[in-house]
């Protein structure tokens, strides 16, 4: 057998070859495997593209392509498609370290743990911090107030009116009475009251409750003594005060009352309260969970700042003699109630006042507000006659007549749809001014109204302060109801002529009087003349007529008391100018009621240098009191004129 130059070997013979030197053999195969691979790739991604889904996941996981399989053996490592960096930063970051991703998470995790409890450390110590030291002091201490001492009130003599004393206050720590029924038992014996209220307060779940407030010391040493004898702890004193009234119920209404924490709540007591007061101190004790206070604990102690003391216009004498005058007045007299004003005209200082029913503020539970009400400033009623001295002030200041001037004065006279007459019949005839006060007629004071003019007569009511607060250092003044000019109706006029168709508290009256009385100068009526041992000044609010016109109404009204309405009125040795009203009830339907009026008087003495202005009211009484109320405004009087030392007429 012939065989050329060429060396063929079987596989089996081929020699071992060097691998870093090329195969002719080897490569001569690879590259016809490599062309059909990609023969097959081609056809196979052809019929792959066609073959359905299902097919396809069939044809991939069922079946063996061994070409497939050759083909992915025969490529290099370089020539398979490279896998996107991908997964989470996390995991890239720990990737990067070289780190297990798992501490990576533990320690994300444990990092946010820290700054939760470091953020709320921050809101609990900053934020919240001051709040809950507050609160936590507030649970652990207990805070007692040291009352001021109230200032003490005087009247113009010196005379106490109102002070406080030394009281003691009881409180208890409940959680530390052992023997509850014994110490409510001892304390209904000492204090009086009743024992269920005391066992009410030591059966309380708390560690501090009054007992009782401002006893009297030397209860309060019993109380201590027999409750130390019982071996019964718990209860504790406090050193306080409590207002005390020399004079009893007397000025109770101007004096007014004091709650259980010494502030005022009535009456000068309210109206000059923060003089009075004084500022409050504290006492602030450190306690146990049970209330004990803590030896050594935390203790502060604020003392308080004593009340100032003041010293008022009242005349003790003068108001006595007035409250035993109104005491029966309503019974007496047939009258709802009783008021009455004692004043000094020049000044506006008010000397006695007062209203029934009184108030007795030594036994505060039993007040009611009728009796705390001082009438003469928080009610207000139609004046009635006596505002026709401010009918005669406003033609005086206009000059539009004189006390001799004359008028036609017809038994009635129309007003609206109605027709006015006098109180006492009588024909029509011709009066002066001066007799149409003496006889205080309605029909003659309209036709005085009428001639001064609406607008004029209007200013002068206003000028004098009428339908306007005073101002008196008093608690619950009211302004009342006047009509203004630009309100007037047809009927205004003629019905304010003679004090009806308006309503004023007595007060008003008291002040326009008192200045028509002083020679013109409009003074407030008020009660303070000293505090801190300083005068009080109070001011003047202008002039509102001339000294003449004063001297005019001053004549004209001690006329009315020697020959007029007001001759009951009189004081011996005095010259007293004085004017009576009686005025119409308002019914509680509409219109007047019938019988039913509030009769009054007011004047001054003596009367060309006035020192002492007097008003008398009684509500609600029938008609022929007008005496009456004279005859209590002459005790009144000559007890007042008496004490202030005003020397008789000459």
């Amino acid at each position: 057998m012939r065989h050329s130059g060429r060396r063929h070997h079987t596989r089996a013979q081929r020699p071992p070859y060097d691998r870093g030197r090329s195969d002719p053999y080897r490569s001569s195969f690879d590259e016809k495997r490599s062309c059909a691979s990609r023969s097959y790739r081609s056809s196979y991604s052809e019929r792959s593209t066609d073959t359905p889904h299902r097919h396809r996941l069939a044809y991939g996981n069922k079946r063996t392509d061994t070409r497939r399989s050759s083909y992915d053996e025969g490529r290099t490592h370089s020539s398979r498609p490279k896998r996107k960096q991908g997964g989470s930063p996390m995991a890239l970051w720990a990737k990067r370290l070289g780190v297990d991703r798992r501490l990576v998470v533990l320690f994300t995790v444990l990092i946010v743990l820290c700054l939760c409890v470091v953020g709320r450390l921050v809101y609990l110590q900053i934020l919240r911090g001051p709040a809950l030291a507050e609160e936590a002091s507030n649970n652990r201490t207990n805070e007692i107030v040291l009352p001021a001492k109230r200032g003490t009130i005087y009247d113009r003599n010196g005379n106490v009116l109102a002070m406080s004393q030394a009281a003691t206050t009881i409180y208890a720590n409940p959680n530390q009475v052992s023997d509850k029924n014994q110490a409510a038992q001892i304390l209904y014996d000492v204090l009086g009251g009743n024992k269920q209220d005391y066992l009410d307060i030591l059966n309380q779940d708390t560690t501090f409750a009054y007992v009782k407030r401002k006893v009297d010391p030397d209860q309060a040493d019993q109380v201590r003594e027999k409750l130390s004898d019982s071996d019964i702890a718990g209860i504790y004193y406090l050193d306080d005060s409590k207002r005390v009234y020399p004079y009893g119920a007397l000025a109770g209404q101007i004096l007014g009352m004091l709650g259980t924490d010494n502030e005022g709540l009535t009456g000068l007591e309210l109206y000059y309260n923060d003089v009075l007061s004084g500022t409050d101190g504290s006492m602030t004790l450190e306690t146990g969970a049970d209330g004990t206070p803590i030896a050594g604990g935390i203790s502060e102690t604020n003392k308080a700042t004593d009340g100032s003391d003041i010293v008022l216009s009242l005349d003790i004498d003068v108001q006595t003699v007035m409250e035993n005058t109104l005491r029966n007045a309503p019974k007496t007299y047939d009258s709802d109630s009783a008021s009455a004003m004692v004043t000094n005209p020049k000044t506006g200082e008010i000397l006695a006042t007062c209203s029934t029913p009184f108030a007795d503020l030594t036994d505060p539970d039993s007040l009611t507000n009728d009796e705390l009400k001082l009438r003469m400033v928080s009610d207000i009623y139609e004046p009635g006659s006596i505002f026709k001295i401010i009918t005669a002030t406003s033609g005086f200041m206009n000059n539009t007549f004189t006390a001799d001037t004359t008028y036609d004065v017809p038994v009635q006279i129309k007003v609206g749809d109605d027709y006015v007459t006098d109180s006492v019949k009588r024909n029509a005839m011709r009066m002066s001014v001066r007799t149409v006060m003496e006889r205080s007629s309605n029909v003659g004071a309209i036709l005085m109204a009428r001639d001064v003019g609406a607008e004029q007569f209007s200013s002068t009511v206003k000028s004098l302060g009428l339908g306007q607060r005073t101002g008196i250092d008093y608690p619950g003044e009211l302004a009342g109801d006047v009509a203004d000019y630009d309100d007037y109706t047809s009927m205004t006029l003629s019905d304010m002529a003679f004090g009806q168709g308006l309503a004023v508290p007595q007060v008003q009256m008291v002040q326009a009087v008192g200045a028509i009385a002083n020679g013109g100068t409009l003074a407030t009526p008020h009660f303070l003349i000293q505090k801190d041992g300083q005068d009080v000044t109070w001011a003047a609010k202008g002039q509102v007529c001339t000294p003449e016109v004063s001297q005019q109404i001053s004549d004209l009204l001690q006329d009315v008391v020697a020959k007029g309405t007001a001759k009951q009125a009189s004081v011996a040795g005095y010259k007293v100018a004085a004017k009576t009203g009686t005025a119409q009830m308002s019914s509680q339907d509409s219109g007047y009621a019938k019988g039913i009026y509030m009769s009054s008087l007011i004047g001054y003495a003596n009367a060309d240098d006035p020192d002492i202005l007097v008003y008398v009211g009684l509500n609600g009484t029938p008609h022929f009191a007008e005496s009456s109320s004279s005859y209590m405004f002459s005790s009144i009087m000559s007890e007042a004129l008496k004490d202030e030392g005003v020397p008789r007429a000459s």
